[in-house]
């Protein structure tokens, strides 16, 4: 009888390699699958000539966020072409002579006018660029990825910012751990550039005209990020019932992707407290209505907390737990503290109740 023996060097060795193989295939016929699917839903590589400037926006809660680079392109007399998933995005009515807003249409379509695009410049708040099913255009010369929240931007999904050629960020903070990303994947060094907040700078102007409660009872906003590691997927009834049996008028703000990825809990606790009338629920575009009412807020890690402290000047109760970092890409950099955790320590009181 023989014995075949292999060292446990060689045996890790041989494992990962099947491992990367087995990836490989997958994300071949991965993309094999994706472009069949764009060619039978009627994606046609070519829409119109080479545009210089293009912004994508998935969705008009970007509209803030925009806004001010769609009206400094019009003061300057520079055409762009604005992108966007919406119908009823506010750039339909800005009433722009250099802008051009165009309507995308859903699903694979979208996708199909975006992988053949034909630009100099594309700016997106959108992650995952050569990730999923949004792939490089061999006609758009610079991808850029615009940070739409204060916090940390190694708080994406995995790869999120891997394959874009620049980053304009919040701050200078968010830079190193790009950086060390980097390093760690082996990847190409991005431009980066510090541009702030400029939905900040909108929020803060609607936020002068909303008109202040004379009087109210006191508000609670309920407002988490999404995902196992979030409010209400953690605590869900743990913590609303008691809110909802004192006597508070409680808002609850949903992040945008719930929706999607946790409609499940979302509907069992919209059953839970549909006769509850101090509840309400808010899936308006902009958090700034709810900012406004609020005295008091609660989340997790959202980059919410830091609008709300900025905006308001109001007290944040966060959650003080270990997040699970393992779907982020700061799980690729241990032994490092998220810039918001330490943030949120020298800015507040860390204290368990």
């Amino acid at each position: 009888m023989t014995l075949l023996y292999i060292d446990p060097g060689t045996g890790s060795a041989l494992f990962s390699i099947i491992i990367g193989a087995t990836a490989a295939v997958y994300f071949l016929l991965r993309a094999a699958i994706l472009k069949l699917k764009i060619v039978l839903s009627g994606g046609k590589p070519s829409q119109g000539g080479k545009n210089t400037f293009v912004i994508y926006a998935e969705d008009k809660r970007y509209w803030s966020l925009f806004k001010p680079v769609l009206d400094e392109f019009e003061d300057r007399k520079t055409e762009l072409l604005y992108l966007t998933s919406s119908p009823d995005d506010p750039v339909f009515d800005g009433g722009y002579t250099y802008i051009k807003g165009e309507l995308l249409r859903e699903g694979n379509k979208a996708y199909a006018r975006l992988n053949f695009l034909s630009a100099d410049f594309l700016l997106a708040t959108t992650p995952g660029l050569d990730v999923y099913q949004w792939k490089r255009s061999k006609g758009v010369g610079h991808y850029a990825h615009v940070l739409h929240m204060v916090s940390d931007a190694t708080t994406y999904r995995m790869f999120g910012l891997d394959y874009f050629d620049s980053v304009l960020m919040t701050g200078s903070y968010q830079g190193d751990d790009i950086r060390r990303i980097e390093a760690v994947r082996g990847l190409s060094k991005k431009e980066l550039v510090t541009v702030g907040c400029s939905y900040l700078d909108e929020f803060q102007k609607k936020l002068s005209l909303i008109p202040q409660e004379d009087t109210h009872p006191f508000t609670v906003l309920v407002s988490p990020s999404w995902g196992p590691s979030a409010l209400l997927s953690l605590y869900g009834e743990e913590l609303l019932d008691p809110l909802v049996s004192a006597d508070f008028r409680i808002i609850i703000r949903p992040h945008p992707q719930s929706k999607i990825s946790e409609s499940k809990i979302l509907e069992r606790l919209t059953e839970r407290y549909k006769s509850a009338g101090n509840v309400i629920w808010d899936y308006e575009r902009d958090n700034i209505y709810s900012l406004a009412k609020a005295d008091i807020m609660i989340s997790d890690f959202s980059g919410i907390i830091f609008d709300y402290a900025f905006l308001r000047d109001k007290p944040v109760l966060y959650v003080n737990y270990e997040l699970d970092l393992r779907p982020y890409d700061a799980y690729f950099l241990p032994g490092s503290e998220l810039w918001q955790t330490k943030t949120l320590r020298e800015i507040g009181v860390d204290k368990l109740l």
